[in-house]
């Protein structure tokens, strides 16, 4: 796809810092960093940072409540690219990790739930924590962890280990990739064969689904997978999953096109993509208003179309 239209990258340019600083990246070839250096001191950043209370933590434990938690405000921070030198976040992922591990090497969701972790939780976490330069060691039982849930087909489903699923769930596998991918772009070596073979297999789920298919009937798995949201929170649609195949820098397979087809007859007139739908709960700050134009979701959009458009 050629440079997107003047006027598209005039009204993401406008927007929040986190927003500029990607749409100079991603879209203009431009790594500025002193724009990244201003998502800690303006607009969301600014917000969800002062929001951490004098324990360290935000909301009221790691994983409660939605969308509030230490869990999800560190998810929400790594993917507004917060500087991944920043020591709030460092100081809080160090917190949750001395307060101890599941029996599995997983990070707990509570007190009451350290026989074993969730695959989803522990592949959201290696992927902040892995943004955010966590030691590697600090890691490696987290990694252990999420390539003792791979399923026969490939995939991952945090049901596994909780209600005996036997099937991957997208849901689960993106964030799988998501975690492995940002803990080998830190240089991280730990497990490196086996969990590049994981990537491939769980990659490979996707694919066979053409991303959001049955794999055995052809029919559409789920609606909610053709709405885009943002933040994605640990919910699977398809446009997280192209924007995850073009940051890997994944070549194109013709299995993304139908995917990719959907996505070109949901962009309006002006060139925008609306923000479909919104997750009920707490939130720091309202990025997105659903039904109208968002600057995350068109972000998202051109930088998956400059790839593969």
């Amino acid at each position: 796809m050629k440079r997107a239209p003047d006027n598209i990258l005039k009204w993401l340019l406008s927007g929040d810092p986190s927003i500029q600083y990607q749409t100079s990246r991603d879209l203009l070839d431009d790594d500025n960093r002193e724009l990244q250096k201003r998502i800690a001191i303006a607009g969301w950043g600014k917000t969800i940072l002062s929001a951490r209370k004098t324990n360290g933590h935000w909301g009221d434990d790691f994983y409660q409540p939605k969308w509030i938690s230490t869990h999800y405000t560190l998810l929400d921070l790594r993917n507004l690219n917060l500087a991944p030198k920043n020591a709030v976040a460092q100081e809080t992922i160090q917190l949750v990790l001395d307060a101890g591990k599941s029996d599995d090497g997983g990070i707990p969701l509570g007190p009451s739930t350290t026989n074993h972790s969730d695959v989803c939780v522990n592949a959201m976490f290696l992927n902040y924590a892995s943004y955010f330069a966590t030691p590697e060691k600090e890691l490696h039982s987290i990694v252990d962890s999420i390539l003792g849930e791979i399923m026969p087909d490939g995939g991952f489903n945090c049901r596994s280990n909780r209600s005996g699923a036997v099937h991957s769930s997208l849901h689960s596998t993106i964030s799988v990739l998501e975690g492995f991918f940002e803990f080998q772009k830190a240089g991280c070596k730990y497990r490196g064969t086996e969990i590049e073979k994981a990537i491939k297999s769980a990659e490979e789920f996707i694919l066979m689904h053409r991303l959001f298919k049955s794999d055995r009937t052809g029919k559409i798995i789920h609606k909610d997978f053709l709405k885009f949201s943002y933040p994605c929170r640990w919910k699977y649609d398809i446009l997280r999953a192209l924007d995850y195949f073009q940051y890997a820098k994944r070549k194109w397979d013709d299995r993304m096109s139908d995917a990719l087809e959907i996505l070109l007859q949901k962009r309006n007139k002006d060139g925008t993509w609306n923000m479909q739908a919104a997750h009920p709960g707490n939130q720091h700050v309202i990025m997105e208003k659903a039904g109208a134009p968002g600057r995350w979701n068109t972000l998202r959009a051109l930088r998956v179309l400059r790839r593969y458009g």
